[in-house]
């Protein structure tokens, strides 16, 4: 089958399908140009997307540490490799498709160009040789009529008897010469035809059949073409499916990661305390004025114990005991006066304690008038400044904090080690081989080195220091045991400044207290030595109770100092005109602050 046998007199007919076969290519081509731009776009809203969602690490911290987290930040990582993936069928399209496309459909343009070109010159030159061929067939057949108007006219002539004997010979002359051009014409018709002949022969067998041949092969070399980018096309996706599983099984191996119990494990550690949960209150006995009042004002010696506690514990309470969820209990009130307690003595010999009503009310006007903790509020409030030695967290999270640091300081140290060890090396060969180097020149680096390991030294012991005080006092309160009698002197109320519990049951007082007031360390940590000074002063808008410990009651329109500003947590600092200080909401005060104080 042979496009040049089979179709020679379809010319017009190849010329459009040889067309509409290049321009079909060229939309196969477009569609291949499209299919990468999608491919490009989903490669980039994917990385996008995997941006988007991935944590922003500012510290260590801030580091994904649940086994959910992590196997989410797992999957994006897979996801972006996809991502990865799509981009390279992309360009595996771009350079193996499509650029290939462009390439050959400009190749093919070109060489249908010419073939067309040459079958229209091969039809031209027939069509000239036809020509010639008739123009010489018309000549021919113009000089046979003439010739035979010329014999009709001498034997007309030649028959009339009237006629001269010079028209007849001119007659004949004439017949003779139109004769002779009419062979002439004859003879040149007959090689134009035969020339006309063999070039049709050669026109249509060989010629024609030659370039319908050329374009036949251009035709199916296009479309051999075609289906190598078909299956290139196909090849581009397939190649990356096994990448690709690989990333689907990551997700899936990340999705099998995650463990609650771990997970759950990891709140634990995180939050942690390590305080023990609150005591039972202590038995409030309020009936012993009627007590008193039945025997004499006096109790009985089986309840001694009881009004002792209860001495304690009813002028002061312990107010809030739960803080690790709220706030900070407030710190215990100052100790009774001598003369808040004395014993008597009964007619059977018996002692008992006595309550004089002079005592309770220094007592309560010591509450009443005590200085407040402004400092141990503001830092339950703000979360306390971060302190070198962490004694702002609680004992487990300070733990765990320290033995952070201890591990960093003695990878330094071990760095700084190895760093010395190695320019001690390199200062022996410096020795033995002067040549090598100055051994000089590495003294200040020694030194440098050796001051680095002193500090990192000292800070290790530091920090061992404190970690070995927060696992005495971890250690100390698990041999605490509950008191389930509801007369026992209850000692888990008690805290220490740091706000663990103590269980020395010596504490308490079991005699008369000291006429002076004693400070424990959580008022010589928070005290505040001197009043800080006024920065302006306040006008309530709304009365404010003040429950809160730290905070200051106000009344509508009440007028008060301000000597600390807002800080970012919505309260001000103020103090009343009796020195009485503490916090108050912002929103419920209109603020005025003098200029020359303000950003004190």
């Amino acid at each position: 089958m042979s496009w040049g046998t089979e179709l020679w007199d379809q010319f017009d007919s190849l010329d459009k399908h040889t067309q509409w076969g290049i321009d079909f290519l060229e939309r196969y081509a477009k569609f291949v140009k499209e299919r990468i731009e999608i491919e490009q776009n989903y490669a980039k809203q994917l990385r996008n997307l995997v941006k988007k969602y991935c944590p922003k690490r500012s510290s260590k911290d801030e580091e994904p540490r649940f086994t959910s987290c992590i196997a989410f930040f797992n999957i994006l990582n897979e996801l972006n490799d996809y991502a990865g993936q799509r981009e390279v069928v992309a360009e595996e399209m771009a350079h193996r498709v499509y650029g290939e496309l462009m390439r050959y459909a400009h190749d093919l343009k070109t060489e249908r160009k010419m073939h067309l070109q040459e079958g229209r010159k091969a039809q031209q030159y027939l069509d000239m040789c036809w020509k010639q061929m008739d123009n010489s067939k018309k000549k021919f057949e113009r000089e046979c009529r003439e010739a035979e108007k010329a014999q009709q006219s001498y034997e007309r002539l030649d028959n009339d008897t009237n006629a001269t004997k010079a028209d007849v010979e001119k007659a004949k002359q004439q017949l003779n010469l139109r004769t002779h051009m009419a062979d002439e014409n004859k003879n040149e018709y007959a090689a134009q035809l035969q020339n006309f002949n063999g070039e049709q022969h050669k026109h249509f067998y060989v010629v024609i059949p030659q370039i319908y041949k050329q374009l036949q092969e251009m035709d199916e070399r296009r479309t051999i073409k075609l289906s190598e980018c078909y299956r290139g096309f196909a090849d581009s996706e397939r190649k990356v499916i096994p990448i690709i599983s690989k990333c689907l099984e990551g997700m899936i191996l990340a999705a099998k990661s995650v463990d609650e119990r771990r997970d759950s494990q990891m709140v634990v550690d995180s939050f942690k305390s390590g305080f023990e949960p609150p005591g039972d209150f202590p038995f409030e006995d309020y009936s012993q004025h009627i007590y008193r009042t039945i025997s004499d004002g006096t109790i009985s010696a089986s309840k001694q114990e009881s009004g002792k506690m209860d001495s304690k514990t009813t002028v002061g309470k312990p107010k809030g005991k739960l803080w690790l969820f709220g706030k900070k209990p407030k710190p215990q009130s100052p100790p009774l006066t001598p003369t808040s307690l004395f014993t008597s003595s009964t007619p059977n010999g018996s002692q008992f304690l006595t309550f004089s009503i002079e005592p309770v009310h220094y007592c309560m006007n010591e509450i009443k008038t005590g200085k407040p903790r402004i400092p141990s509020f503001r830092s339950l409030k703000r979360g306390g400044p971060a302190l070198e030695d962490f004694s702002h967290l609680p004992p487990e999270q300070r733990r765990k904090k320290l033995q952070q640091r201890i591990d960093e300081l003695n990878r330094e140290l071990q760095k700084e080690s190895d760093q010395k060890e190695a320019l001690n090396k390199m200062k022996d060969v410096y020795e033995k081989n002067p040549q090598m180097g100055d051994p000089g020149s590495l003294q200040p680096k020694l030194a440098e080195t050796m001051n680095n390991i002193d500090r990192l030294r000292m800070e290790i012991h530091k920090n061992e220091a404190w970690l070995s005080e927060v696992e005495g006092k971890t250690g100390g309160r698990g041999d605490r045991r509950h008191s389930s009698d509801i007369n026992h002197l209850v000692t888990q109320g008690r805290e220490s400044p740091e706000g663990s519990y103590t269980d020395d049951a010596n504490q308490e007082v079991r005699g008369p207290p000291q006429q002076h007031g004693h400070h424990n360390e959580f008022d010589d940590e928070f005290e505040d030595d001197d009043p800080l000074p006024a920065i302006g002063h306040c006008k309530a808008i709304y009365p404010f109770d003040g429950h809160n410990e730290g905070t200051l009651a106000m009344k509508e329109g009440e007028v008060l100092y301000i000597i600390e500003e807002d800080k970012g947590d919505g309260w001000t600092r103020a103090r009343r005109q009796n020195g009485e200080e503490g916090y108050v909401p912002t929103s419920y005060i209109d603020v005025t602050l003098e200029k020359n104080s303000k950003g004190s």
